[in-house]
């Protein structure tokens, strides 16, 4: 791959996901500011995204990858997900807004796969070549964190505003990329597009055992999405969407370790222990402040890297292991559509719930809310702990 090519797909990787973080991190902040929003509708908000991750590999499998070229449906989806974010900002009423995220989140989702696609088209050596590019991803995202922060605008529609802007440069811009034609000769489907194929892994007991806890540990994760950020303002945290990248630094970090570690423990203690970081996670939360306590809610931060690598990138190898590689994309689309499709649609609408029951007045009981997530997470531990028993270890080809 040349120099060149490598230089656009990374620039395209850091646009991709600085526009993601740009306005999703704060998004819960900004709906309680400005349309003085109940804990359930910002769950149904965040409940957005995950419906379009239901509905984009229909998008992408049906439509996308049969009749146009990557990079150019990609640069009409973002142009006008700049508009929808634009007009984001204009909207003073809840049940209006949530209907201009949905409609963003389903343009915005399938640019995810597109993406990928395009990187994927121009690599002599995607095992190697691949990881280097997608970095520049979490760059983006903790560029826009910073950024947010830097300028103090987290709280403002100038979040939606910085989004939009880096959609338009993207939509642009992705005209410009590698060419990456139609599969058109593919024969798609909707049961493929679902991942159907992968049904068949659910006759292995402990595969199912962990599919049925990885959606349920997404319910935890919808806190943190979706809560964090406004916790972390209430609770008079300065900076605090700089402070939460440091959850993606440690994502990039941890995300080294797997490779070595998945052959090394095996795939239950790293699921644990990805578990136990949720548990610890969310008692962080839950006793941190913004005073002497400071450390505990750096700490439920920087805690996002176990969380999140340990569990769901350790479950994307899981799966691909147990699948084989004649239906290992399949299971991969399956795994995606039940955690952060329905897994995370339950878990958004759950934690609006619970954050609407702790509301005091003009604030929160983020004390007993923290402990709602904890509580799960303990449950879907002992879950696992007594009902996974893979056979033999997953060995190393």
């Amino acid at each position: 791959m040349k120099f060149s090519t490598g230089a656009s797909l990374a620039f395209m990787m850091l646009l991709e996901y600085f526009i993601w973080g740009a306005w999703y991190v704060t998004m819960g902040t900004y709906m309680g500011e400005h349309l003085q929003s109940s804990g359930l509708q910002i769950g149904a908000a965040y409940s957005a995204l995950a419906i379009a991750t239901m509905i984009s590999p229909f998008f992408i499998g049906l439509i996308a990858d049969r009749y146009f070229a990557a990079q150019k449906i990609m640069g009409v989806l973002h142009i006008i997900g700049a508009g929808l974010l634009f007009v984001a900002t204009t909207i003073d009423t809840n049940g209006l807004f949530y209907w201009v995220i949905l409609a963003y989140s389903l343009v915005y989702m399938p640019t995810i796969a597109l993406s990928n696609s395009i990187a994927f088209g121009q690599m002599t050596d995607a095992g190697k070549q691949f990881p280097w590019i997608r970095v520049f991803g979490t760059l983006g995202w903790i560029a826009a964190g910073i950024t947010l922060s830097k300028f103090g605008i987290e709280k403002s529609a100038s979040t939606f505003q910085l989004a939009a802007g880096a959609s338009a440069l993207l939509g642009v811009f992705s005209f410009a990329l590698p060419n990456t034609p139609p599969k058109a000769a593919t024969n798609s489907s909707a049961s493929k597009a679902l991942g159907t194929e992968a049904f068949i892994l659910f006759k292995d007991k402990s595969y199912l055992i962990f599919f049925i806890a990885a959606i349920l540990v997404c319910i935890p994760l919808s806190f943190y999405y979706g809560f964090a950020n406004p916790f972390l303002n209430e609770m008079g945290v300065k900076e605090a969407a700089q402070k939460m990248t440091l959850g993606q630094v440690s994502e990039a970090v941890f995300i080294l370790a797997i490779p070595f570690l998945f052959y090394k423990i095996g795939v239950k203690n790293m699921l644990l222990m990805g578990m136990v970081a949720w548990i610890l996670r969310y008692v962080c939360f839950a006793y941190g402040n913004a005073d002497n306590n400071m450390w505990m809610l750096y700490g439920g931060i920087i805690l996002h890297g176990i969380c999140y690598d340990f569990f769901f990138v350790t479950g994307y190898m899981y799966t691909e292991k147990k699948a084989g590689e004649k239906i290992k994309n399949a299971a991969q689309g399956l795994f995606t559509f039940a955690t952060y499709g329905l897994g995370m649609f339950i878990g958004t609408w759950f934690s609006g719930i619970i954050v609407d029951k702790y509301k005091t007045g003009e604030t929160h009981n983020w004390y007993n809310i923290w402990l709602v997530p904890a509580g799960i997470a303990v449950a879907v531990l002992l879950y696992f702990i007594l009902f996974f028993k893979e056979k033999k270890e997953i060995k190393e080809a």
